[in-house]
């Protein structure tokens, strides 16, 4: 399907959504995504924009420990991306993640989010993981439902922790088990002190 003139891929959301493991091709799509998101969003706030090798550091990082990069493409756009990090440094929480999820906000609320969060969970679970967390500002209901309706609990609310556009704000900690959870020992996962 072609655009119309003045048309872009990112103005039409009816098109099929292909959710893949990233490539250093969608960097500038990512940075795009994730500076819309902290400087208007209910996201992080940044003190300093994301550059484009910053990115491409961290998901070289992640990928090299194993743990999924993704990105949904719709028309040949990139219109989201997903991704897990170590939930702490430390060896005992090598089976913990935590995780992101950005979507481009012209396709908000068009089910990209339904798509890349259990792609995620799947990823992370079939390498080993056992439990994944989710820090949510506490406003961003669409978020909240998205999570509780993958299976995510409220496990917490951190009152007070970021300060953005003049005001305090909370963050609800979000918790899943993913693969077999605490029922079984856990297959060793190599760990590594780099980040």
């Amino acid at each position: 399907m072609m655009a119309a003139a003045g048309e872009s891929a990112l103005d039409r959301p009816q098109g099929s959504l292909v959710v893949r493991p990233s490539t250093e091709n969608d960097v500038a799509a990512m940075i795009a995504i994730y500076t819309h998101h902290i400087t208007r969003g209910l996201g992080e706030v940044d003190i300093e924009p994301t550059q484009a090798d910053d990115i491409k550091r961290r998901r070289k990082n992640m990928l090299r420990r194993r743990l999924p990069h993704l990105a949904a493409e719709r028309d040949g756009a990139i219109v989201g991306y997903a991704y897990a990090v170590p939930f702490r440094k430390r060896p005992a929480y090598r089976y913990a993640v935590k995780h992101s999820i950005y979507v481009h906000p012209r396709h908000v609320g068009t089910g990209i989010g339904r798509q890349l969060l259990p792609a995620l969970i799947e990823a992370c679970a079939s390498v080993g993981y056992r439990q994944m967390f989710a820090y949510i500002d506490a406003d961003n209901v669409a978020s909240l439902s998205l999570h509780e309706a993958h299976g995510f609990r409220r496990a917490g609310l951190l009152q007070g922790v970021g300060f953005k556009y003049g005001k305090w704000a909370d963050s609800v900690l979000m918790q899943r088990a993913i693969g077999a959870g605490t029922t079984t020992p856990p297959v060793e996962i190599a760990y590594s002190r780099t980040t």
